[in-house]
C-alpha cells in the first residue's frame, strides 16, 4: 500500500473528494471534522493537503483568495484501488461466516 494511504486523515481525504469533486480547503476541512466530530488543527490538515500535493495524488489551484483542491488521476486510481480492496476483504470475510 502507498505511504499516502497509511493516513486515515490522508485516505479519507481523499475520500471526500472523490465523492464531491473539487474543493475549498475549508470547506474539505468541516467535511472531515464533521466525520470525525472533532476539531482539526488548521497546521495539521494543511500539512496533510500538502503531503498529498507533494505525492501528486491531489492538485491545488488559487481561486480568488481561496486555495482549492481536487483529486489528479493518480489520486482517483488510489481511491478506487482501496475502495476494492476494501470490498474484496469485505466480501470475503462475509463467506465465512
Amino acid at each position: 500500500m502507498a505511504k499516502w494511504l497509511q493516513s486515515g486523515r490522508r485516505r479519507d481525504t481523499c475520500v471526500l473528494l472523490a465523492a464531491g469533486g473539487e474543493m475549498r480547503g475549508q470547506r474539505l476541512k468541516s467535511q472531515l471534522e464533521s466525520h470525525y466530530d472533532e476539531h482539526i488543527e488548521p497546521k495539521s490538515f494543511y500539512g496533510s493537503l500538502s503531503a498529498l500535493v507533494d505525492a501528486g495524488f491531489v492538485e491545488e489551484r488559487t481561486e480568488g483568495i481561496h486555495d482549492v483542491y481536487a483529486l489528479t488521476e493518480a489520486g482517483e486510481r488510489r481511491v478506487r484501488e482501496h475502495y476494492e480492496w476494501m470490498r474484496s476483504s469485505l466480501d470475503a470475510n462475509g463467506d465465512t461466516e
